[in-house]
């Protein structure tokens, strides 16, 4: 055998092996311009926010502040309105396509009012998300996922709740007309409850009438036990009606506020169905971020569920104090 032959088999005996140690290679990143990445767009990420929440609701304060903190730590630039009025709030999610903005995040509780616009938002590239209300609709709209809680399960953890308290006939609080969450968490009472059970209408922007129609109905039928608000601004209304007339009926609702803290911890409110809201500003932040970096949806299809918590005198003390700072 040549002295040039046994060389070539010793380097090709070297590079066997050092094939052998090293494994497989890592995928190289795309060349600039090459696939995916050319798709991306460039720029921090606008996300509208549009809620159907009313001015000074402490409820929608603390989803707003949700949105706004995710947006402070992934630098997303984040933009809340909101519109009690369907019609008004069909408008403002118009705008935020007219201004072409990178994502919306969409409350629905009068769904039928919003179906054209979301579905314009669709078509003109922008991804959805919608939160709160309107979970039956939104993958029909377009969207890619719905964050909230499921509004009949809530009601029925609420009617449960009542029932293991031993409460005969329950009164279910509505505090805006033709919204499809609030009918759903009455529906769902009435299944956990298994009991009598009525609904009541007020107006939650004439908080005045809305205690006095509800000091009416339980003076009125004295075997009315248990009443259940769908928010914590007229869980307070209520409170004072029950007191007003003397009435044994105790108050249960929907949503924290200090107030209602208050309340449970001095007894005039038994229990809060908690559907975690800073969770529906601030996640449907990341998940639109997430999705223009790197394409990926969350839920599988399925809602991403931010409650129901039923906070009462056992774990008040531990969520009371993020009530205060604005994220419970």
């Amino acid at each position: 055998m040549s002295h040039r032959f046994k060389a070539a088999l010793v380097v090709a005996a070297g590079l066997v092996l050092l094939s052998a140690c090293t494994g497989p290679k890592a995928e190289e990143k795309p060349a600039e311009g090459a696939g995916p990445e050319t798709a991306r767009p460039s720029g921090p990420l606008r996300v509208a926010v549009i809620s159907h929440g009313t001015a000074g609701d402490a409820f929608w304060n603390v989803v707003k502040n949700g949105a706004e903190e995710a947006g402070r730590q992934l630098g997303v630039q984040v933009e809340y309105n909101s519109d009690g009025d369907p019609g008004n709030q069909a408008k403002l999610v118009d705008n935020a396509v007219a201004q072409q903005v990178g994502g919306l995040v969409v409350s629905m509780a009068n769904p039928e009012a919003l179906k054209t616009s979301i579905e314009n938002a669709v078509r003109a590239g922008i991804p959805v998300i919608t939160i709160n209300s309107g979970e039956d609709k939104s993958a029909g709209y377009g969207a890619l996922t719905h964050v909230g809680q499921n509004e009949t399960i809530a009601g029925e953890e609420a009617g449960k709740k009542f029932k293991q308290l031993g409460k005969k006939k329950l009164l279910c609080v509505v505090h805006e007309a033709g919204n499809v969450g609030q009918a759903q968490r009455c529906d769902g009472a009435g299944t956990g409850f298994s009991g009598d059970v009525r609904t009541l209408q007020v107006d939650i922007s004439n908080p005045t009438d809305a205690e006095s129609r509800i000091r009416g109905a339980v003076q009125t039928d004295s075997s009315l036990d248990a009443v259940l608000t769908l928010n914590s601004q007229v869980a307070a209304r209520a409170v004072s009606a029950i007191k007003a007339v003397g009435s044994a009926a105790q108050v249960g609702t929907f949503d924290l506020n200090t107030d209602v803290v208050g309340a449970i911890k001095s007894g005039d409110v038994v229990f809060a169905v908690d559907q975690q809201q800073y969770e529906q500003g601030y996640l449907p932040v990341q998940f639109l971020k997430l999705y223009r970096d790197n394409a990926n949806v969350v839920g599988g299809g399925k809602p991403v569920l931010t409650g129901p918590d039923l906070v009462d005198k056992s774990t008040v003390d531990t969520i009371g104090p993020y009530v205060r700072r604005g994220t419970r």
